[in-house]
């Protein structure tokens, strides 16, 4: 399905699985950190994390930290908060944030963190529009990702995971992310369109009263993100029509 942009003063675009082909690295990250973790803890006949179900129902575009708490929680695992500090064989909620976070620095430097044809093409079309451009993440990774990918200059706002630290704002599925984007681009909710690939940033989109809330669905889910209350579906950025 396409869209016209001619009603928008600003475009807000997730990061992972949006612009970058960073969501499937988190998704690998995730897996191995608490894959890991599960065998450690429960011998070799502990249950894997399915991506499909575990990590789109309770990790995918929310806070990292949120993220294990709710797994944790799913597979009624009890474990201390710890400190933000903790190191990664640290058996604490932030020890697993920060031990996945360690395998998906590895991650990236190995394999890279490259950006969507499409993606590219869109944002250079709509810069060279005029329209304002932000870049949003639940991730603290998004300066090093997007600096890595070399797209910098192509945003005019980013808020992401330090910004939420920084500032107390509620993670997906909350509008907190979306709404401090507008306000950095001098926009209203109701002249921003919104792109996102998960479950939590469209209900977060849809909280937050947006012109247009698109589900981007990257890997045959546009049914899930349908659910969510995506006001309309794409396979690929260059389908949003000027």
């Amino acid at each position: 399905m396409s869209d016209t942009m001619n009603n928008y003063k600003a475009i807000i675009l997730d990061m992972d699985g949006v612009v970058t082909l960073t969501a499937m690295l988190h998704a690998e990250a995730w897996k191995q950190m608490f894959d890991g973790f599960l065998r450690e803890r429960k011998g070799n006949d502990f249950q894997p994390l399915v991506i499909k179900t575990d990590y789109k129902r309770h990790i995918d575009g929310i806070p990292r930290f949120d993220g294990v708490r709710n797994f944790l929680a799913s597979r009624q695992i009890e474990l201390p908060e710890g400190h933000y500090e903790d190191g990664a064989d640290k058996e604490s909620v932030y020890g697993l944030g920060n031990r996945k976070n360690v395998i998906f620095r590895e991650l990236v430097e190995t394999k890279g963190a490259h950006i969507y044809d499409d993606a590219l093409e869109m944002l250079e079309k709509w810069k060279k529009a005029e329209l304002k451009l932000a870049i949003i993440s639940s991730s603290r990774n998004c300066r090093y990702i997007i600096e890595a990918a070399g797209l910098t200059e192509m945003f005019d706002a980013r808020v992401d995971g330090e910004t939420m630290g920084e500032e107390g704002l509620s993670g997906k599925p909350e509008p907190d992310i979306f709404l401090k984007a507008c306000e950095l681009l001098e926009v209203e909710p109701q002249e921003a369109m919104i792109l996102e690939d998960s479950i939590a940033g469209i209900s977060a989109g849809k909280k937050g009263g947006f012109a247009q809330v698109v589900g981007v669905a990257r890997h045959g889910d546009e049914s899930e993100l349908e659910e969510a209350g995506a006001d309309s579906i794409v396979k690929k950025l260059t389908e949003l029509k000027l």
